[in-house]
């Protein structure tokens, strides 16, 4: 039985608890440098597990007492890459909550750790594991579309000022991001993924309107031009009234449109190709439709990785993955603060680069 430890213990650590136990781990550590969320998490394991759950303050002490085979971390954005590293350090796999780093550097210093050590990085973005996602994306590598034309990721959401006010490196741009780095990354990576991923170039405004209280941006706008040919458009705010409004995804090929959507992208919406007429079969197969705005991708995320660790593979959802998903955000952040196109690749780029951006 793998030995599973938490760093970090915040509202998402709960989808990480319910993920282990659902997948059979043992559960020996849970890290916070605060008491806050580690009660109801202990109340989440069965008796006779938890009483052999340590609570630590610092995963520093953690780590060579435990020696956990694998680590999610679910802190705060900024802090993740340090913690990443020293995990690597002795040996543990990840699962790192997006974003998986703030900068490409620390991107790029967390694969390189984990290839010189040989342990396995996923970056949680669970969506792209639903069931209605993993139709779409059977169809694209099947050709169903033909030619990709078109997509579009939309994300109109709510975040009031009680959210931002709950963890105060929430929408500051050396810990966290914006709209588009925090709430839209996971529509972002999968429409980067599924029209063909590699991007070549990007243009993109971005704001900041009602919430003057945090530094980075709470809309996001921009254009993305495929090296396939096709284009993307993204969407994403948190300034809906009075709540989320939708999340949605659209796919428009020469022979073939879809659409998803849902809470989490888990309902097909639309099904449309002319090779052959099952929309209704599909549409009335994904269509979980979940409360939660994670979705239930986490235990998905977990049974991947473990097989990934047995079978000696890279999981399904790569640390790479998890870099190139804020490579293009980055871009979208310096196009916007530029107003100029940006050509992908980056040679590097960090949020951290527009620390008052919007207070001149």
């Amino acid at each position: 039985m793998m030995k599973f430890a938490v760093i970090g213990c915040g509202a998402i650590s709960k989808q990480h608890i319910a993920a282990a136990l659902n997948t059979g781990l043992e559960i020996v550590a849970l890290c916070d440098i605060v008491d806050t969320g580690i009660p109801a998490l202990l109340e989440m394991i069965p008796e006779a597990q938890r009483e052999r759950v340590k609570v630590y303050r610092d995963y520093k002490d953690m780590l060579p007492e435990q020696r956990p085979d694998l680590v999610a971390i679910a802190t705060g954005s900024g802090v993740k890459t340090r913690i990443a590293l020293d995990c690597i350090g002795v040996g543990a796999n990840l699962i790192i909550e997006k974003p998986i780093a703030l900068s490409l550097a620390d991107a790029d210093a967390i694969i390189a750790a984990a290839k010189e050590r040989n342990v396995k990085v996923c970056v949680c973005h669970q969506n792209r594991l639903n069931p209605a996602v993993q139709a779409i994306k059977a169809a694209v590598d099947a050709g169903r579309f033909g030619r990709m034309l078109h997509g579009s990721a939309r994300v109109y959401w709510n975040r009031d000022k009680a959210y931002y006010d709950a963890a105060k490196w929430r929408g500051t741009w050396r810990s966290d991001g914006g709209t588009l780095m925090n709430q839209c990354i996971h529509n972002i990576d999968i429409l980067r993924w599924l029209m063909g991923g590699e991007v070549a170039q990007v243009f993109a405004y971005t704001d900041r309107q009602t919430h003057g209280y945090i530094e980075a941006e709470d809309i996001g706008l921009a254009l993305v031009k495929f090296k396939n040919g096709a284009y993307g458009v993204i969407e994403g705010t948190v300034n809906v009234y009075p709540r989320n409004l939708e999340e949605t995804l659209t796919l428009l090929g020469e022979t073939g449109t879809v659409r998803a959507g849902g809470k989490s992208l888990n309902v097909i919406e639309e099904w449309k190709f002319s090779d052959a007429d099952d929309s209704g079969a599909v549409k009335g197969q994904f269509a979980e439709n979940p409360a939660p705005v994670m979705g239930l991708g986490h235990t998905r995320v977990y049974r991947d990785v473990i097989d990934a660790i047995e079978n000696d593979r890279v999981p399904a959802i790569s640390a790479e993955d998890g870099r190139s998903a804020i490579e293009l955000i980055l871009a979208i952040y310096d196009s916007a603060a530029t107003g100029k196109p940006v050509d992908l690749p980056l040679s590097g780029g960090a949020t951290i680069d527009y620390v008052g951006r919007f207070d001149q």
